[in-house]
């Protein structure tokens, strides 16, 4: 498949384009089988310059739009000493509402980003590779819901070496998420 001047190929046949727990969680999708095991499958993964990782360089220098980009972002906050962890993903063309949507849903006082040496050490991944596909299961993911009806969307690998592209709709199964209308603004 080609998207702007990328040429994709399955994500599962290139394990070396993967963060490891990014590959390993396409593999246990595909272990389950029936859905999880097609939205694996329809995982595509591209190399480009790990200096044009960032979604604007990235789209820019490879002729793609911002509309089917997706960028993911890592907030925390904490109650009663429990800190709650969420990746939101949202469209390149939007910003994660982590202020009021995504406090009120964490249920807590005040969400700010995590740091970024809690991030790549918590994920395996990174920096500007974080990807919802593969995090650790006490992180809540959020996805914007109007990444479900996108025929394509590009996420990071995982790596800042690599991206994936997929359909929308298969980010539920793969990064066992929930929908929130509005996420993205």
């Amino acid at each position: 498949m080609r998207l702007g001047t990328l040429d994709w190929t399955p994500a599962l046949e290139h394990p070396a384009l993967l963060a490891a727990p990014v590959d390993a969680a396409l593999q246990t999708a595909v272990g389950k089988g029936g859905e999880h095991q097609q939205a694996a499958r329809a995982v595509q993964v591209t190399p480009i310059d790990p200096d044009l990782a960032d979604t604007a360089a990235m789209t820019e220098a490879y002729d793609l739009t911002l509309e089917i980009s997706g960028n993911c972002v890592l907030v925390a906050g904490s109650r009663a000493g429990e800190e709650r962890v969420a990746a939101c993903v949202v469209r390149a063309t939007t910003r994660a509402d982590v202020n009021t949507t995504v406090r009120k849903l964490l249920d807590v006082r005040k969400a700010s980003f995590l740091p970024t040496e809690t991030a790549v050490a918590d994920s395996g991944m990174e920096y500007g590779g974080i990807t919802p596909i593969g995090l650790p299961e006490r992180y809540r993911v959020m996805l914007d819901a109007t990444l479900l009806e996108a025929e394509h969307i590009i996420i990071g690998s995982g790596i800042r070496g690599s991206k994936l592209v997929l359909p929308g709709s298969a980010l539920t199964l793969l990064a066992d998420a929930e929908i929130v209308e509005g996420l993205g603004r």
